[in-house]
């Protein structure tokens, strides 16, 4: 049995939101606020939630969960959170006049935040079921090898005809073959977990 630890390292518990802070869609946001004349520190404490994604064997947190359940993004921002974004009240004239460019600056940045949070939570969910599915398979495989060796060894002595081995191969051949593209779905899935993890701290291929 292949151990997938072998080659992919664990996704830690614990992992900081902050990470997200690094995806490129995020910063190019970033950007565009600063344009925009915004205060990034006062941006991410309006908008970016500050939780722990992962909990223990790489699941996702209770605190990433919650935010798509408990609708953390419903609603429009009044505006005196908006307010020291954007120092309304030392720069109202210039504001005033770019107020369509601040307003989409603000609507791209919090898009790109709930992007990122909700792929993160959904690779996560994936590598949940397809690691549930990846040791089904694997069970599979090896209790299929087991009987493909009584098979054969049952010929070799005599006790049964050769069809026998040759169905219980083909049946080992059918299950190796399923274990090896539910395997790929995963490191597929690993991949994508590093890369809307902002590149850090996932789980990159030895």
């Amino acid at each position: 049995m292949t151990s997938v630890g072998a080659i992919f390292t664990e996704v830690p518990a614990g992992l900081p939101s902050d990470l997200l802070t690094r995806r490129p869609d995020i910063r190019q946001a970033e950007q565009q606020l600063i344009a925009a004349n915004a205060n990034i520190g006062a941006a991410r404490a309006a908008f970016f939630p500050r939780i722990t994604l992962t909990a223990a064997y790489g699941t996702a947190s209770t605190g990433l969960t919650n935010l798509f359940e408990n609708g953390f993004w419903g609603g429009t921002l009044a505006g005196q959170v908006l307010q020291p974004i954007f120092d309304a009240g030392r720069n109202e004239a210039n504001l005033a006049s770019s107020q369509a460019g601040r307003d989409i600056a603000v609507a791209q940045y919090e898009k790109a935040i709930q992007t990122a949070f909700r792929e993160v939570a959904d690779a996560l969910a994936g590598r949940a079921t397809l690691g549930a599915q990846l040791a089904a398979q694997q069970a599979q495989v090896d209790a299929e090898t087991d009987r493909f060796r009584l098979a054969d060894l049952r010929y070799r002595n005599g006790v049964s005809s050769y069809l026998e081995v040759l169905d219980s191969q083909r049946s080992l051949f059918l299950l190796q073959q399923a274990l090896a593209q539910v395997r790929l779905a995963y490191w597929q899935n690993q991949v994508t977990l590093y890369k809307v993890l902002g590149g850090g701290a996932a789980v990159p291929p030895a």
